[in-house]
């Protein structure tokens, strides 16, 4: 099927980012939006708009009522859900088939599976990913975690099977401390995702965040576009991403991808989807799987030249993948800044208006963002209000034209990450590449000192 009219399920630079796709593919665009972003610039350029509901984000942008409603109204052929709010939810996905417009995503069935931590374990282990050692399943009595733990050996991470951003997970350093970790791990996780379902897994010291971005046609054909470097992260939220990663070598980039696009055809996956990895050591891990467009995706498509979002959209109509496996090539370093709308260094929100805006330009610098002189930014959503991607034939050159391009990034009226970013590119472990996931913590830490 030819898609003629996407409605695009989400906000701000995403939602900005599918509509330049679309466009450009000659295919019209339906802009949903809470009353507090009437004024967002995906709302102005898109070619249809229809208001789903007040600003909190329960009421209008995970409203499914709602979203099918405006895409019945506005004769939407298909729906691209983005990144958060209804990307992962297997339902909504089903919801939108069941409607007869197509849904630029992946099957309902892989959404529900990865998105059910111990099932997606299970699952990458039969096909053939490597996990870390822990549970094959769900966790139940405190007499069965002290014996697993006494396996695997301490330190362990209980971790919740539904949700993520760190709730639900606790480090635990010893046998006395795991039954009441335990219970605490499962009270936060029932609050947050009302499942209290945990379990056990080794945990790794100091491993790096390394994530392969794959994409599948649903037919059995799949490709793997490389990894990802996301090891600055800051209570396990990302700060920047840089790709190809630091410490992967060529041979392992060709290894573990063959074993990624394998698993993926193995599974029939369809659209794009991103399999993360811990990283230590020389060994890959699996943690977990996204099905959906990662915030990051820019970085890959600098160092491959493909259109993440155009492939998702052919790939919905039935088309084969565009590229095949051997005609692709990783080709110079490109990093990834999330700009956000607070305080650097303490991350307080700092919504407003935008009282001036320049966004930083030149030779292979891109700024995906919705701002605009005048924009207020809204107190309801996520922070971040701009990811400026920099690509560069060498990791020190894409770090010099980062540098250069933060000193020209100008968003006043609110405060931003932009400081914060500045100083990081500056720091010896990240110009070496020597940094894991605990680094920017630690260094975040001593620098308040």
């Amino acid at each position: 099927m030819a898609i003629k009219r996407i409605l695009i399920a989400n906000r701000g630079e995403i939602a900005l980012r599918v509509h330049r796709a679309a466009q450009e593919m000659g295919i019209e665009t339906v802009a949903v939006h809470s009353t507090a972003d009437a004024d967002a610039m995906h709302v102005r350029l898109a070619d249809h708009s229809v208001c789903i509901g007040p600003p909190s984000a329960t009421d209008s942008y995970l409203n499914i009522a709602a979203i099918i409603s405006a895409a019945e109204i506005s004769g939407a052929d298909a729906i691209h859900p983005g990144y958060g709010f209804l990307s992962e939810n297997a339902r909504f996905a089903e919801i939108v088939e069941a409607h007869d417009i197509a849904w630029i995503g992946p099957k309902p069935e892989h959404i529900r599976t990865m998105g059910d931590k111990v099932e997606a374990k299970r699952t990458a282990g039969a096909l053939g990913l490597p996990l870390v050692p822990g549970s094959d399943g769900a966790v139940e009595s405190a007499e069965e975690a002290l014996k697993l733990a006494e396996e695997i050996g301490y330190p362990v991470l209980v971790k919740a099977a539904s949700g993520g951003g760190g709730r639900g997970m606790k480090v635990v350093k010893n046998a006395e401390e795991l039954p009441s970790q335990m219970s605490a791990a499962r009270s936060e996780a029932k609050s947050a995702f009302g499942d209290d379902t945990v379990y056990i897994e080794k945990y790794l010291g100091n491993p790096r965040h390394i994530e392969f971005q794959v994409f599948g046609d649903g037919n059995g054909n799949a490709i793997h576009l490389g990894e990802r470097d996301c090891s600055l992260q800051r209570r396990h939220q990302k700060v920047l991403e840089e790709a190809p990663s630091p410490v992967i070598s060529a041979e392992e980039r060709e290894r573990m991808g063959e074993i990624c696009s394998k698993a993926m055809a193995d599974m029939g996956y369809r659209g794009a989807g991103t399999i993360e990895f811990l990283w230590e050591n020389g060994e890959f891990y699996f943690i977990e799987m996204n099905t959906r467009l990662q915030v990051e995706h820019p970085v890959t498509e600098a160092i491959t030249g493909l259109d993440l979002v155009r492939e998702q959209i052919r790939i919905a109509e039935g088309k084969p993948l565009s590229v095949a496996q051997e005609d692709l090539r990783f080709t110079g370093h490109a990093i990834e800044c999330r700009i956000n709308a607070e305080d650097p260094f303490t991350f307080a929100p700092s919504p407003g208006e935008v009282t001036s805006y320049h966004a930083a330009g030149g030779m292979h610098v891109r700024v995906d963002s919705g701002i605009y002189a005048s924009y207020r930014i809204p107190p309801y959503y996520d922070s971040m209000i701009a990811k400026l991607i920099v690509y560069g034939r060498t990791r020190e050159g894409c770090i010099m034209r980062l540098r250069r391009a933060l000193e020209e990034m100008v968003i006043e009226g609110v405060k931003t990450s932009i400081p914060l970013h500045e100083e990081l590119v500056r720091q010896e472990d990240f110009l070496s590449g020597d940094y894991s996931i605990k680094w920017l913590e630690e260094w975040l830490a001593q620098r308040d000192v």
